[in-house]
């Protein structure tokens, strides 16, 4: 919302600003055929997954999983259940993990991607190329929860790595 002064020294919203987003705001998102769902994660890189573990664990009272290995996809994880979402700790699974390269630029570790549910992975998939929208992969790989995922490029996501799951 944007404010101008008025003639008597007071600042008042811009009536076109604040028609335009009420008029975008109010929009409905294109038909797909496929459906967004919800947050399902907040992935972390953590240089130290037993110390991340226990901080979350024994200092902030969550529950935790057991620590699993993802061999495909170079990865230790331990997911923290939050009630509405979990966070993925995510750890290096060897030298030429993703994630081991991530921390190399980050030795504190740091959020590393979000993901979200659709209900199609395929559709998405379809329809997010049409747009544009580059995949880290051809085809979807199984993920932690056994579920397809793929990864969206973070340059055609504003910054952000977005894995995608299918629900």
């Amino acid at each position: 919302m944007t404010f101008g002064l008025t003639r008597f020294g007071r600042f008042l919203p811009n009536l076109v600003t604040n028609t335009a987003l009420r008029r975008y705001s109010s929009e409905v998102a294109p038909k797909h055929l496929w459906q967004i769902g919800r947050l399902n994660h907040i992935a972390i890189a953590v240089p130290d997954l037993e110390k991340a573990t226990s901080f979350y664990r024994d200092v902030l009272g969550a529950k935790t999983s057991e620590a699993m290995s993802l061999e495909e996809h170079g990865v230790y994880t331990v997911f923290v259940e939050l009630g509405n979402t979990k966070i993925e700790l995510l750890h290096p699974l060897g030298d030429k993990s993703p994630i081991q390269n991530f921390l190399d630029k980050n030795k504190s570790g740091g959020m590393h991607h979000i993901c979200i549910e659709v209900d199609n992975i395929q559709k998405a998939m379809e329809d997010l190329k049409a747009n544009n929208i580059r995949t880290l992969s051809l085809e979807p790989r199984i993920g932690a929860h056994g579920k397809p995922v793929v990864f969206l490029h973070p340059k055609d996501c504003n910054g952000v790595l977005v894995e995608l799951e299918e629900a």
